[in-house]
């Protein structure tokens, strides 16, 4: 089979059509070679005759009833076959008229909740669509089931003039009593503790009847973390019992309770090469109570200055990233979780590629939190004061005087509304989350930090997804300035003004900023996005009088800008937008096309749309059960980067060429590897 074609169609579309068909083109791997890595489709007469009554049964499904497969034209080149299917799709049958009876017992408030929740999925003068048709009496039911009639039945008939095209739908409710939460029976606890279950449920006996609330708690109690599998089944009795109580069997299957985690990994970019180990363990009923408990440490080292493009190592750099987290279930109310947690870290600051004899600067730096987190359905909020202590060390050469201890204290507030198909491999729906940060009670700090995204995710076809993002960064601060571009005389240490350039940076560095990598803009290395220039504090390989003459603004060769100026500053602003069209290959194999965009300005509340920074590159999916492996080259448009202006102008302006694939001159490409999707 080479292709199947649809002719005739206008209502429904063909993807749709020919999705429910067994006779099917060849796929192509990279949409290029048929029979390579998966097989031909073999075309059968005898198949495509069924297909020919499908295409029939699907339309009737969607409200055509006189719609009729007319032909089939076979067309054969050798051992090769192309299909064309022509259909008339005829007029549509419409909806003339919905009914709702049987609600007469209710009160007016219910009934017009029950009657507005079917129209919802059905309305008049729409196509007469099974689908839409039986959605309505799953939302009737279900509707009457959270206002407490556990045995609410609802039967849906619906009369059809096929020679006027049109239908009339009757659902008939017979809602009963109202019902009552009875006894609730908990299986599979094994050594778990009951009350803390119980408590997560919310569920007393007595409490009117709810289905969403039953779902609800079922989700409650996942969230709990202990158990691989909840199922909550409401007992109903036929006929219903004279006091209408419905007692809850709660079925159980806990996970491991006691982890330990042994890996490692590695890290090759533009900038540093990384060797790192993993050492974890967790406890989800950490001293009872269901607690869980986590222990992480990451030691590992930087072969420096090796990186993609030179290999040569003359520093072993060592690096540790540790954390401990414990989360208390039941905090405050039954759904809502305490945690503790807090990390220390001690890590080289390889902000660009190694400058051979300079020093390196590093950070140990120790974080604390403190908060609470539930979630509310689809929605999940978390509240924390977060504690960040930055202090300053050299790793290899002299330190500036300057770097001193930064102390950064501020409340944070996480919103997510996640309407997502599926969090690891989404491919309907949206996801919406906003990070609120107020710093300033205690600390070096004090600013407002705002940051949304926002995702979206449409089936396109059978297979194909389009995937969107869009975020924006603002930053407000109060009492330091925007991304700090020293004057003349600022690196003097006798300069009293030098201490405060220098602080200003570090908290600047800390609170600002970045875009570019893998998980931002893929034609940009990490941090290739925003106001780069010197901070010879960072990168001491040549004195602050040196770095003026170095690098004068703008430089006078956009195209060699000595390393020493191209320290990423961050940025008080910043959006980002991602467009990416997955699809679907072959097994686990997904190809991506993508354009990315964004930009970060210097100044407060500066969103520049014409610097967009443009790329757009190829991606490759493998998928697993922890998120799709994924290899993206992203490739920056020539003239797309700052609208109206060279793409020398952008480089001189920001002070930073982001480079070449392997310095190869006309290849303005970036090479980005990770684990589970860039959104």
């Amino acid at each position: 089979m080479d292709h199947v074609y649809l002719e005739g169609n206008s209502e429904l579309s063909e993807s749709d059509v020919l999705g429910k068909l067994a006779t099917a083109d060849s796929p192509k791997f990279l949409f290029l070679f048929r029979g390579v890595i998966v097989d031909y489709e073999i075309f059968d007469r005898y198949v495509l005759a069924r297909d020919m009554a499908r295409v029939e049964r699907f339309y009737r499904a969607r409200g055509y009833y006189d719609a009729h497969a007319r032909a089939a034209r076979v067309e054969q080149n050798g051992n090769h076959v192309q299909v064309t299917i022509e259909v008339n799709e005829g007029p549509p049958t419409l909806v003339r008229s919905i009914h709702v009876t049987g609600l007469e017992s209710l009160s007016p408030k219910e009934r017009d909740i029950a009657i507005r929740a079917v129209h919802t999925k059905i309305n008049e003068k729409e196509p007469f669509d099974e689908d839409h048709f039986a959605a309505g009496d799953l939302a009737e039911t279900r509707t009457l089931e959270d206002l407490g009639y556990a045995y609410a039945k609802v039967v849906r008939k619906a009369d059809v003039d096929v020679v006027a095209n049109r239908a009339d739908v009757i659902y008939v409710a017979v809602p009963d009593a109202h019902a009552t939460f009875g006894p609730i029976m908990i299986e599979g606890l094994g050594q778990l503790p009951e009350a803390p279950i119980r408590r997560a449920l919310k569920i007393r006996e007595g409490q009117p009847y709810s289905q969403t609330e039953v779902l609800s708690a079922q989700q409650a109690a996942l969230d709990l973390g202990v158990f691989s599998s909840v199922d909550i089944i409401p007992e109903l009795k036929y006929p219903p019992p004279a006091d209408h109580v419905v007692p809850l069997h709660v079925k159980l299957q806990p996970i491991r309770l006691r982890n330990v985690r042994i890996g490692g990994g590695f890290e090759l970019d533009t900038i540093k090469t990384d060797l790192h180990g993993v050492f974890g363990w967790e406890n989800h009923n950490f001293l009872g109570g269901l607690r869980h408990f986590t222990v992480e440490v990451k030691p590992g080292v930087v072969l420096y200055p090796a990186n993609l493009s030179n290999f040569q190592v003359t520093q072993i750099l060592p690096e540790e990233k540790s954390r401990i987290e414990l989360r208390q279930p039941g905090f405050i109310e039954a759904r809502t979780e305490g945690l503790v947690s807090a990390e220390f870290n001690v890590v080289p600051l390889i902000l660009t590629t190694p400058v051979p004899n300079a020093p390196v600067l590093g950070y140990r730096e120790g974080k604390a939190a403190v908060g609470v987190d539930r979630q509310f359905a689809k929605l999940y909020a978390s509240l924390t004061q977060n504690l960040q202590d930055e202090f300053p060390f050299a790793y290899l050469g002299k330190q500036d005087p300057g770097l001193r201890e930064v102390v950064i204290s501020y409340p944070e507030l996480v919103t997510t509304l996640d309407l997502r198909n599926d969090r690891t491999k989404p491919r309907s729906g949206t996801y919406w989350t906003n990070t609120l940060q107020v710093a300033g009670v205690g600390g070096n700090a004090r600013d407002v930090r705002v940051h949304p995204e926002a995702r979206a995710y449409i089936p396109v076809t059978h297979g194909v997804v389009l995937a969107m993002r869009g975020t924006v960064g603002l930053l407000f601060p109060f009492n330091y300035s925007e991304v700090p571009f020293a004057p003349l005389g600022m690196n003097n240490q006798d300069n009293p003004a030098h201490d405060n350039w220098v602080q200003n940076a570090q908290v600047v560095f800390f609170r600002g900023f970045f875009s570019g990598g893998p998980d931002s803009n893929r034609g940009y290395p990490l941090y290739g996005v925003g106001p780069h220039g010197p901070a010879p504090f960072y990168n001491e390989s040549i004195s602050y009088q040196q770095s003026v003459n170095a690098c004068p603004s703008p430089p006078p060769d956009p195209k060699n800008i000595p390393l020493g100026c191209q320290v990423p500053l961050g940025g008080l602003t910043l959006w980002e937008a991602s467009l990416e069209m997955r699809f679907h290959i072959s097994g686990p194999f997904e190809l991506a096309t993508f354009v990315d965009a964004s930009d970060v300005s210097p100044k407060t509340a500066s969103v520049r749309l014409d610097r967009l920074h443009l790329s757009a590159g190829l991606g490759l999916r493998y998928d697993t059960p922890v998120g799709p492996i994924r290899l993206d080259a992203g490739y920056r448009i020539p003239g797309l980067q700052w609208v109206g202006h060279s793409d020398s102008d952008l480089i001189s302006d920001e002070q930073y060429d982001p480079g070449t694939l392997f310095g190869i001159p006309g290849l303005p490409v970036a090479i980005s590897f990770g684990i589970g999707e860039a959104f």
